[in-house]
């Protein structure tokens, strides 16, 4: 009986200490989206930025179950994913804020951060088009034998686009090592995804044999879960799978949409659903102190914006640098 209870509190400790590391991973994706909520309405952000406030339990629940193999790609909102796959904050700040040291020189920005150091693959951003380039980096594992998967995010918006399906019949032909990971939000831009789509996810990977689970996708430990139920299958060969995780988006479709088109009621209960608070509230009741995680996070944050303001801005000698192969008469100029 003692052994028994003993078994039971390393296994809560375990459990414990698994949330504690989840949410610290969706704070610092909280806090660098927040503060490029400022930087943005300051001018300090180029370009557009799409916001994955209140998606952050997708992002840490896939991530924790990747290995150093493996390999990803994203979306125009992406921000999340590769936070929680592990990229240096410094230099994806520095990067969204078009410096020098930015991971991509800050040529990348926003919708095409990237590092293939640790299989990031890029945000993309045009809708659905990191689907093939996930199934061609699934088709690489599984040829040179790597042992790895890859993941595709892509949001509710790209189920009607046909790369999808394309890529579903694919995979599922050639058992590629493929996670299909959708963040369903209900919102496709500025339309309800069921203007958009017809069909449900569930049938379309049932028509190509493909297997599908759907998880809320707010509780970040089903989101681990399910997660790590899908590579497990995904790395004994089984076959592509597809993960639906159903989500708010608190924010609008890009920073400075004032969502007109949403119900006032529904604007005001999306933070109802919070995937931090529900974390929070279950870390507290263990006797785990958030407070400290989020302020540590906090002053990391800010030492990254600091890090990016003070860096230099890029040449514009240098913006066509990287674009074109030499020839061998310029490489012996």
């Amino acid at each position: 009986m003692e052994r028994n209870s003993v078994k039971s509190r390393k296994r809560n400790t375990v459990q414990v200490e698994g949330l504690a590391a989840l949410y610290r991973t969706m704070s610092l994706i909280r806090q660098v989206e927040t503060a490029l909520t400022r930087l943005f309405a300051n001018g300090e952000v180029p370009g557009f930025i799409h916001l994955s406030i209140g998606q952050e339990a997708v992002a840490a629940g896939v991530a924790s179950v990747l290995l150093p193999q493996d390999s990803l790609a994203t979306t125009h909102r992406g921000h999340g994913h590769v936070l929680a796959r592990g990229m240096d904050v410094t230099g994806f700040m520095k990067e969204i804020m078009g410096r020098e040291g930015g991971l991509c020189k800050g040529r990348g920005g926003s919708m095409h951060v990237a590092d293939l150091s640790l299989g990031i693959l890029g945000a993309n951003g045009i809708v659905g088009a990191g689907i093939p380039i996930a199934l061609g980096s699934a088709m690489a594992h599984q040829a040179r034998k790597t042992g790895g998967v890859a993941v595709a995010f892509f949001g509710d918006g790209a189920m009607a686009e046909g790369v999808l399906h394309e890529t579903l019949n694919m995979a599922a032909l050639w058992k590629c090592p493929l996670l299909l990971v959708c963040e369903n939000n209900g919102w496709s831009e500025f339309s309800p995804t069921s203007r958009q789509f017809a069909a449900r996810l569930e049938q379309l990977a049932a028509a190509f044999g493909v297997g599908y689970a759907k998880v809320d996708g707010n509780d970040v430990l089903a989101v681990a879960g399910a997660a790590g139920q899908a590579a497990a299958r995904l790395r004994a060969g089984d076959g592509p799978f597809v993960l639906e995780c159903m989500t708010t988006r608190v924010r609008g479709h890009f920073e400075g949409d004032a969502q007109k088109y949403r119900d006032a009621g529904e604007l005001e209960s999306v933070h109802a659903h919070d995937p931090l608070v529900a974390a929070r509230a279950q870390l507290q009741a263990e006797g785990v102190d958030t407070a400290a995680i989020d302020q540590a996070i906090a002053a990391e944050v800010e030492a990254a914006v600091e890090a990016a303001r003070a860096d230099a801005l890029p040449a514009l000698e240098r913006a066509i640098q990287d674009v074109y192969t030499q020839t061998v008469q310029e490489a012996r100029a």
